[in-house]
């Protein structure tokens, strides 16, 4: 069963009218559950060893690792990539702390622009970007700063935007259980724009709508009007 589509788009500031399709998705939940199983390390790997690992490639850049300006530069890239990863070893349950309530409310909730800093996982190179995420109560409301933490847990790992984007409504959808949950999410790579392609003013948006936000149009609808706004990454 398919419980989950979205799309992805890819946008050139020079001419923000013209819509690029890149995909459409599908998720199972077999997917869905395959994604959102522990992400303990299966292997430990000790800081020496990563920070030897960074040396080599120093080394394979022509650079001379002992320098001292280098000097302590394995050290630093370790600590920086174990931050930009912690993700992996964090969990919901301890996310969340306890912050689902129950309550009569049956409107949407929204917040939008909420800052993302994730890294691709093809070239561990920055993303940089926003989400907006809504949902629809069905008897139970979660703490308004959970959404954005959730959003971080997920980002702080080695990505794809299209996973990244899934990843946040399936855990509001499973942990909440509404009638429904939208997640856009605009950003722009640097795999894009520092190297490769070489496009500064390009960004992507994906989406991933459950429930009523797939089901209905209007409501569809009603989260993509509030959410409207000019991106900008500059």
């Amino acid at each position: 069963m398919v419980l989950w589509t979205g799309f992805a788009i890819a946008r050139q500031c020079d001419n923000p009218s013209k819509i690029y399709p890149l995909m459409t998705l599908s998720i199972s939940s077999d997917d869905i559950r395959n994604q959102l199983i522990s992400t303990k390390a299966k292997a430990p790997v000790s800081d020496e060893d990563m920070q030897q690992a960074v040396r080599t490639l120093l080394l394979g850049l022509g650079e001379d690792p002992d320098r001292e300006g280098l000097r302590d530069t394995p050290k630093r890239v370790v600590k920086a990539l174990k931050f930009l990863t912690s993700g992996y070893h964090q969990s919901l349950d301890d996310l969340l702390n306890g912050a689902v309530f129950h309550e009569d409310a049956n409107e949407m909730v929204l917040i939008r622009d909420i800052d993302l800093f994730s890294s691709c996982e093809h070239h561990i190179l920055p993303i940089l970007g926003r989400a907006h995420v809504a949902y629809i109560p069905n008897g139970k409301v979660i703490g308004l700063s959970k959404i954005a933490r959730i959003c971080e847990m997920y980002a702080r790992r080695l990505q794809v935007q299209e996973r990244l984007t899934q990843q946040i409504g399936s855990a509001l959808q499973g942990l909440l259980q509404p009638q429904g949950v939208a997640v856009v999410v605009e950003a722009s790579h640097m795999c894009m724009v520092m190297r490769g392609v070489q496009k500064p003013g390009s960004w992507t948006v994906t989406s991933s709508m459950q429930g009523v936000f797939a089901d209905d149009a209007r409501t569809r609808q009603e989260f993509m009007d509030l959410i409207r706004h000019t991106p900008s990454f500059h």
